[in-house]
């Protein structure tokens, strides 16, 4: 492994505090708390710690900005403008941001420059593009009435975001909702809250008004709990686990608000002997341990068609042998370290679970160098449906591979799961390509890639992964109310 350094040229940490009505201001309690560089183990920066009272305070200031400020009555095209605006300031500063995103974060550079920051840029340009685009509809009715639907903003929007990409999840819950003429409340990861805050600058730079965005740093527990119980937020988006979701549902229940969920994954990963075999073990490695295996669609369970099997584990093998573990800031770097000491806590955990309950530890397993939380890629080969890697989310660099023989079991099995986040199917059988998409119970499925993402593909989940979808055309539905309209003629 690679020295771990700090960034030799570090990334300015200009925005600290609370972010309210266009001003940085202290959290109430004077609270702060301490954002780490998962790399080095070391203090970053000191950052307002928010909860109930500043929560109320961005939340009347975002009602206020949208009752009375323009940008809820703002013609469309002006707001698809400003979005522009904000999107060329990120693209302006898309080294300071990649430094700074991996700098908190602690996933590899490269990767942040050459997806996180794009992908985020992407898709605040996406959502510029379809502001003027939100239409209703002529409804035919019985009788002499002219009769149409309006699309309205929903109103304030809480949003609370995970730590395993800062940036694109902020991009995806501001996107829709400033497109559509909402304002926002957000609490980003108490994990990684240096990107978000910097992105709220920059949208004040780009001229976007004054309590259109408001950023309350802090807990779960607190600040994203005063979120949910605010009745001056009318709709909560959130990102995260299920348990958590279940939280949010039961406090929401008092004020009704609407609710848009992505949360975790179990995700089937289905590779058939008939597969371009090479496309598909480098598939299945991407699909996994991207981003240090954090990702909620990870295809944790790699189903590997008995007759290719062992070919697989040898392969999968061979590049977890040369994959380079270390430095975030070094260019050659594939991975990083996990976020923070509890989520490498875990992932251990797990490992040792695998090895328990009889699994085989054919590479990896192990915690690399003595400082930073960085873990070995780890793959377990000989892993049943009852395993706890097999059924829980790792959310680390860890897969599970399991052997199938025909097209029924792999489908049963595949689905023998609470979650339906994502899937994926590699076969060069079109017709068997089409059959599996149509059964896999996922909100997602790819067929002979991974993790393609696009700003234009709804993404969420079946089941236990969530409520509704992000990104697309009918990403605006969940920022928006559906009037009708019904008029005598």
């Amino acid at each position: 492994m690679a020295t771990i350094v700090e960034p030799g040229k570090r990334p300015d940490v200009k925005h600290t505090k609370c972010f309210i009505n266009g001003e940085w201001v202290d959290a109430a309690s004077g609270k702060t708390f301490e954002t780490v560089c998962p790399a080095t183990e070391n203090t970053i920066a000191e950052v307002a710690e928010g909860d109930k009272e500043d929560v109320a305070r961005a939340a009347t200031a975002a009602r206020e900005a949208f009752e009375n400020g323009p940008w809820s009555r703002m013609d469309a095209r002006d707001r698809g403008r400003l979005m522009y605006k904000f999107a060329d300031l990120m693209e302006q500063e898309l080294d300071q941001l990649a430094m700074l995103e991996s700098w908190d974060n602690g996933k590899p550079l490269r990767d942040s420059r050459a997806a996180d920051v794009p992908l985020a840029i992407d898709c605040i340009r996406y959502y510029a593009g379809l502001a003027d685009k939100i239409q209703g509809d002529t409804v035919p009715i019985r009788g002499n009435y002219f009769c149409y639907t309006r699309r309205e903003p929903v109103g304030v929007v809480g949003q609370i975001i995970p730590w395993n990409f800062p940036m694109l999840m902020t991009a995806w819950k501001w996107g829709p909702a400033l497109a559509a003429g909402c304002t926002i409340v957000m609490k980003p990861a108490e994990q990684t809250p240096l990107t978000c805050l910097r992105m709220a600058q920059l949208a004040k730079d780009a001229g976007i008004p004054d309590g259109v965005i408001n950023v309350i740093p802090g807990f779960g527990p607190t600040a994203g709990g005063a979120c949910v119980e605010n009745p001056d937020i009318d709709k909560i988006a959130f990102t995260g686990e299920h348990i958590t979701a279940q939280i949010i549902m039961k406090n929401a229940a008092q004020t009704l608000k609407r609710l848009t969920f992505e949360l975790g994954g179990k995700s089937p990963n289905i590779i058939f002997a008939d597969a371009d075999f090479e496309a598909a073990v480098k598939g299945a490695h991407f699909g996994l341990f991207f981003n240090q295996g954090q990702c909620c669609c990870a295809g944790s369970r790699v189903f590997v068609e008995d007759s290719v099997h062992d070919q697989f584990i040898n392969r999968i093998g061979e590049m977890n042998e040369k994959r380079k573990v270390g430095d975030p800031f070094d260019m050659a770097t594939e991975q990083g370290p996990q976020v923070d000491k509890a989520q490498f806590d875990k992932i251990m955990g797990f490992i040792e679970k695998g090895k328990e309950q009889g699994a085989d530890c054919v590479t990896g397993g192990n915690r690399v160098g003595d400082k930073g939380f960085f873990i070995e890629p780890t793959v377990f080969d000989n892993v049943t449906d009852d395993m706890d890697i097999a059924q829980k989310e790792i959310f680390g660099p860890v897969m599970s591979v399991l052997k199938f023989s025909d097209v029924d079991e792999v489908i049963e099995r595949g689905n023998n799961t609470f979650y339906g986040l994502a899937a994926a199917v590699w076969t060069k059988d079109v017709k068997k390509a089409h059959h599996m998409a149509a059964k896999l119970r996922a909100g997602t499925v790819w067929v002979n890639c991974y993790d393609v993402f696009d700003a234009a593909a709804p993404f969420g989940g079946f089941k236990m992964s969530g409520i509704g979808r992000e990104l697309g055309i009918r990403g605006i539905d969940a920022y928006t109310e559906s009037k009708t309209v019904t008029v005598a003629l």
